[in-house]
């Protein structure tokens, strides 16, 4: 893949999270382009995933299978940010189906420690608690996921051989 793509693959799961620049326009956090709102929503993730392939991969034919490939991956990824603060401990909760439903919503199971905003607080011992939290829940099954593919990939490679 080219660099665009691990670029990408980087920068779409963090964008949600520049929803905090609404509270400097005066917009509330419940507010549906409030924090953890309409950014951090399903739609957005569409609307993004489709728009980075659009945008960044040009070349590719629209509806191909690599175009839908591409697509689909920029859609979950991008998702997995308002998916994974739906398990944090504290907030408002996230308004997953926005603009259809500003509902505010947690997952049933909310092992992540919630993080502050706020440079300042977040170079603090919550800082920190949420630094080794997401380090458990997140990277941790993460790494052990990629382990596993690339254990799968091995074994089948070398049963072709």
């Amino acid at each position: 893949m080219p660099a665009r793509f691990w670029v990408l693959s980087i920068v779409c799961p963090f964008l949600p999270d520049f929803d905090v620049i609404a509270f400097g326009f005066g917009i509330p956090y419940q507010h549906v382009f409030g924090h953890r709102g309409f950014f951090h929503s399903l739609t957005f993730a569409l609307l993004l995933g489709i728009l980075v392939t659009v945008v960044f991969f040009r070349k590719e034919k629209i509806f191909s299978k690599r175009w839908w490939f591409l697509t689909v991956y920029f859609v979950l990824i991008s998702a997995t940010h308002g998916l994974l603060d739906a398990m944090t401990n504290g907030g408002l909760g996230i308004a997953l189906f926005a603009p259809f439903d500003n509902t505010r919503y947690f997952l049933p199971w909310t092992p992540i420690e919630v993080s502050p905003i706020g440079i300042r607080r977040f170079f603090s011992a919550w800082g920190l608690r949420v630094m080794l939290s997401e380090f458990l829940w997140v990277w941790l099954p993460s790494i052990a996921l990629m382990l596993c593919v690339k254990l799968i990939r091995q074994k089948r490679k070398s049963a072709s051989d």
